[in-house]
């Protein structure tokens, strides 16, 4: 894959957003069984968002140039949009205009970020950039991805980790909904930052070397990923379930913190516990 196809990626979002709605859902007549699009034609997407057909027709073949905010807003009101797909939307739309700015998530982070993960002793702490790429961790953190980490490349990655390596589908218990999200969540950074090179490598890889992939790409959903459940089967100290919580840098723009937690008194709070004492045995093992 040496490029992302804008036009193409702005077509197919729009079309597949078009056609999970009903025209019940929309609150429109149906008009009979005898419909040839499945969910809403593209005349009815025109008509609920306040724009003319052929204008509507012109940014389903992948022209967002120059949509103004409320023509985005009418589309996004239209199709039915969750907070992350209207994102995508306009994000699709800013990319489409002269001059975008270009830039390049980080791969490091500032010391004093590098503090403030050490300082969090009792949880798995991380962060990552926008490609899914962990530029730093604390203790923990390292204990709990040892086998993401155990990939040499560096940064190791995680959403390379869970279509590629074998491993992932014995380390993540929800497997299948974990590569769901890291595709959906892949997909939205590419709206936001459609010429990162080695994002279009990433996704180049993972298209020709994973079928699943190929196929959770093609449906273009997005989403965000800012808290919720992680069951983890660690080789060392067994099943973990854990909180997360994910936290955008504000001074580290393209960076998000993630913490694991676990509930006081849970058998998760105790795997945490044991992860800690055999983190502290690898850092005896490494100095000695």
């Amino acid at each position: 894959m040496g490029q992302i196809d804008h036009r193409a990626e702005v077509r197919e979002f729009l079309r597949s957003r078009r056609a999970r709605i009903t025209p019940e859902q929309a609150g429109l007549p149906a008009y009979g069984g005898n419909r040839r699009v499945t969910g809403l034609r593209r005349e009815e997407v025109a008509m609920l968002a306040g724009v003319s057909i052929d204008y509507y027709v012109r940014m389903e073949r992948g022209n967002l140039s120059g949509a103004s905010d409320g023509v985005l807003d009418g589309v996004a009101r239209a199709l039915q949009l969750d907070e992350a797909e209207r994102e995508h939307l306009f994000a699709l739309a800013k990319a489409a205009e002269p001059g975008e700015r270009r830039r390049t998530p980080p791969t490091t982070v500032r010391p004093v970020v590098q503090q403030v993960l050490d300082a969090i002793t009792d949880a798995p702490a991380w962060v990552r950039n926008g490609r899914h790429d962990i530029v730093a961790t604390n203790r923990l953190g390292r204990a709990l991805y040892a086998p993401v980490l155990a990939d040499p490349r560096r940064p190791a990655n995680t959403t390379r980790f869970v279509y590629l390596d074998p491993a992932a589908r014995e380390f993540f218990v929800d497997w299948d909904r974990v590569a769901n999200d890291a595709a959906a969540m892949l997909r939205l950074e590419a709206g936001r930052n459609p010429h990162d090179r080695k994002l279009i490598e990433l996704v180049g890889e993972l298209s020709t070397r994973s079928d699943v992939f190929r196929s959770r790409w093609a449906s273009h959903d997005v989403q965000y990923h800012r808290s919720g459940q992680k069951r983890l089967r660690h080789p060392v100290v067994g099943q973990l379930d854990l909180s997360f919580e994910s936290m955008e840098l504000p001074s580290e723009p393209g960076l998000t913190l993630n913490v694991y937690t676990a509930a006081a008194g849970t058998p998760a709070a105790d795997g945490l516990r044991m992860l800690a004492s055999w983190a502290a045995t690898l850092d005896v093992e490494t100095t000695s």
